[in-house]
């Protein structure tokens, strides 16, 4: 890590100097809104499907902090429009104990098996999974363990779409030891016993497109 991790992290995301020092990677559009950040995709999704390259649509949002192995995780989320999946990365480094910003990593676009499938070991849980007709026909949220896109917890997932979301959701996780769980305004979805935890990291916010989604109140608090 290039300092000491921090006891708490607290960022309201309610403006652009909210967002000084975080990594975009992919074509993010960024707004503010209600008190809070707006994330779409800057692309236009549909001239890159016709294109065949309907995976550049989508992005990646790093925050700048590092953090340490045993966190808590919580941010109040809106979904605004559009069928999309929302993900957070945690526990992300660059594979071999590299730094995830480490140049000798391959570069990242926001193209998911970057991610996955790549140089990066993180954990991250997708919610609002929607993108696809299986994923809107049951919904479930989803955490995996990369590199190797292992799917390694799966729980029911209570948020509304677009159309019924009339609040903002507070989303958390809670990573310790070997356990990870995840909950959302407060009803745990899954926990997860991770045979071999990851350790220090960085956290990051994803995107698919059309999604459209709103964010705020972020806080990343140490656990003793």
């Amino acid at each position: 890590m290039a300092g000491p991790a921090l006891n708490v992290y607290r960022n309201p995301l309610a403006a652009p100097a909210d967002l000084d020092g975080w990594t975009a990677e992919g074509p993010v559009a960024i707004e503010h809104s209600d008190g809070g950040t707006v994330l779409s995709s800057a692309a236009d999704e549909a001239a890159l499907i016709a294109a065949g390259r309907g995976d550049r649509a989508h992005f990646t949002l790093w925050c700048p902090e590092e953090f340490g192995p045993d966190i808590a995780i919580s941010w109040d989320f809106r979904p605004l429009s559009g069928d999309g999946l929302a993900m957070l990365f945690f526990a992300a480094t660059g594979t071999a104990g590299r730094d995830l910003f480490d140049p000798a990593l391959a570069p990242r676009t926001g193209r998911y098996p970057q991610y996955h499938s790549g140089d990066v070991s993180a954990l991250h849980v997708s919610y609002l999974r929607r993108k696809w007709p299986d994923e809107r026909r049951f919904h479930t949220c989803n955490l995996r363990k990369s590199p190797g896109f292992h799917l390694v917890a799966q729980g029911a997932d209570p948020l509304p779409g677009p159309e019924d979301a009339d609040r903002h959701y507070r989303v958390s996780v809670v990573k310790r030891g070997r356990e990870v769980s995840f909950a959302i305004d407060g009803l745990r979805l899954f926990t997860f016993h991770d045979p071999e935890p990851l350790g220090e990291g960085r956290i990051g916010l994803r995107q698919m497109s059309p999604l459209v989604a709103l964010y705020r109140n972020l806080e990343v608090t140490a656990l003793p």
